[in-house]
């Protein structure tokens, strides 16, 4: 039997331990932020809409620009990302606290500073979870995205309530405040950390090439696909009971900021429990079972909510919504993280948090309209709904298991030497390989090609083809170009272990004496013989 390791492994690491403490402090404060945001809101305007919204502004620019800062995680140092994200969240809490110190806010000022604190968010999150895998092994790293998930949830369990109370006893400003000064703490824990660095030899990709690699590799990749698609509409979904909550506090069982802090803090501790339950919970049951139950939860507590006139049970029913937010989500995040090499995690993760927050964005409005027109129950009931379709539909897209695959870099490539002198971006470079391939070999031959073709794509290849030699069919030619030589190199160093077993397949159906041949060739255009110098010259001058 396989030895069990503890939740509390990742604990061991000194820098994972360090900064997970800090951002309780940081979560805290955010939590407090929230409050005071949601409830200064339903104190300034009678518009469920606009309240709706606050929990919209946050979750708007994590959509919005996500995939930027994913590509800047990867290709910038992640801990001076961070540094920058929290002390610009800093800056703009600062500016909020004074502005509603001196009463200076309206609604739509109100979203704006919520929006920009989204902004630094979207900044902070794609390069702090790629970072987990910096500081911890592999093996534990389910467990540091639960523990994580987990102190959020510590911090949830208690913020709000506390939230409440500095709210209900000194105001609005006396909350963000207290958001300001919880920035300090990882801040300082960031600027202890010393990451060790990857130094590249290649030059850093411009913004479009990375972006546009992020969207191919998860383009070419089925599985990271099927989680995007069910981390939509799980946001979609889950998030009606979080952004209408200040109305349920308000409205439905007749309480005030605390009660509102209370219910948020009941939501926390049930996170919190299925944070503890999750490691033992994918012990007995498959990826897509837990989800599922996460969304049945969910929709049991959703109608729990709007129909509950009790305050006591209304909280009851929110460690239940609680967690299964955390089941959900930190596989979710796991599943994305163990499926793609760290030359892209920041990426991938950057795309994972804009579809699911896109899905909170929309559902936050859409959930609000519908309270503004039917009333905070009947949006509660559609949510609950539309949370049993998110299950069902784990039918015909189950969620994958976790995978085993060694997504290290596979380091077999090795420059070779060029009777050109290029410069790394000339180009475009085509690609061939020629293969000798038995005709009873063909059908497997082609299976592995497939895939093949799936992988070059995915790291980058173009125009991909495979041709058969019409005078000697057994000769097999793989082609594809890439735009330069920087990019040719790029391509083949992002293969992993796990890619290996294709090209190991294919050189055992090779049937030729050596190995398969590769042709390595520059494309040109036909010029004409007298204008041949003046084209090398211009080829010197780039």
């Amino acid at each position: 039997m396989p030895h069990r390791l503890s939740p509390l492994a990742p604990f061991k690491h000194d820098t994972f331990r360090i900064i997970w403490v800090a951002s309780l402090a940081s979560n805290f404060g955010g939590l407090v932020q929230a409050v005071g945001a949601a409830w200064m809101m339903t104190s300034i305007t009678d518009s469920v809409n606009m309240v709706a919204l606050v929990q919209a502004s946050t979750s708007l620019p994590i959509m919005l620009f996500s995939l930027v800062s994913g590509a800047l995680a990867d290709n910038f140092d992640r801990r001076r990302i961070m540094l920058i994200a929290q002390c610009f969240m800093l800056f703009v809490s600062a500016l909020l606290t004074v502005c509603a110190y001196f009463g200076f806010i309206s609604p739509w000022l109100l979203l704006f500073f919520t929006f920009l604190i989204g902004c630094g968010t979207a900044l902070n999150n794609p390069s702090w979870q790629a970072s987990v895998g910096d500081m911890v092994p592999r093996e534990v790293l389910p467990a540091a995205v639960a523990l994580n998930s987990m102190g959020f949830n510590i911090t949830r369990s208690v913020g709000p309530a506390i939230g409440g109370a500095i709210v209900a006893s000194a105001g609005a400003a006396a909350a963000f405040a207290a958001n300001t000064l919880s920035y300090f703490a990882i801040i300082f824990a960031l600027v202890r950390w010393r990451r060790e660095e990857t130094l590249s030899k290649l030059p850093r990709e411009s913004m479009g090439r990375a972006i546009s690699a992020g969207l191919r590799y998860v383009a070419m990749s089925p599985n990271i696909g099927k989680v995007l698609f069910r981390g939509f509409v799980f946001g979609l979904s889950a998030s009606a009971i979080l952004a209408l909550l200040p109305l349920v506090a308000r409205d439905l069982v007749a309480g005030g900021p605390l009660t509102y802090g209370i219910m948020l803090g009941a939501f926390g501790l049930g996170a919190i429990g299925g944070a503890l339950l999750s490691a033992r919970l994918r012990e007995h049951m498959s990826s897509e079972w837990v989800v599922r139950i996460a969304f049945a939860g969910f929709a049991v507590s959703s109608l729990i909510t709007a129909l509950s006139p009790y305050g006591w049970l209304t909280s009851l029913a929110l460690l239940l919504s609680g967690a299964g937010w955390v089941l959900a989500l930190s596989l979710f995040n796991t599943t994305v993280q163990l499926s793609t090499p760290r030359w892209v995690v920041g990426r991938a993760l950057s795309l994972y948090q804009t579809t699911t927050f896109g899905g909170i964005a929309a559902g936050s409005w859409m959930w609000g309209q519908l309270a503004e027109n039917y009333g905070p129950a009947n949006a509660l009931i559609a949510s609950a709904l539309l949370m049993i379709v998110g299950a069902a539909i784990g039918l015909r897209l189950p969620l994958p298991e976790f995978q085993s695959l060694n997504l290290d870099p596979l380091n077999r490539f090795s420059e070779p030497l060029l009777k050109l002198d290029l410069k790394p971006r000339s180009g475009p470079i085509v690609v061939m390989i020629d293969y000798e391939i038995a005709d009873e070999d063909v059908p497997e031959f082609l299976t592995a090609m497939a895939e093949r073709r799936r992988v070059r794509i995915r790291d980058g290849a173009g125009q991909w083809g495979l041709m058969r030699d019409l005078e000697n069919p057994t000769v097999w030619t793989e082609t594809y170009h890439v735009p330069t030589w920087v990019e040719y190199v790029r391509h083949n160093q992002r293969r992993t272990q796990a890619d290996a077993e294709i090209g190991d397949r294919l050189t055992a159906l090779h049937r030729g004496d050596a190995a398969p041949r590769v042709h390595r060739m520059i494309e040109r255009q036909t010029i004409l013989p007298y204008d041949y110098e003046r084209y090398k010259q211009q080829v010197d001058m780039h």
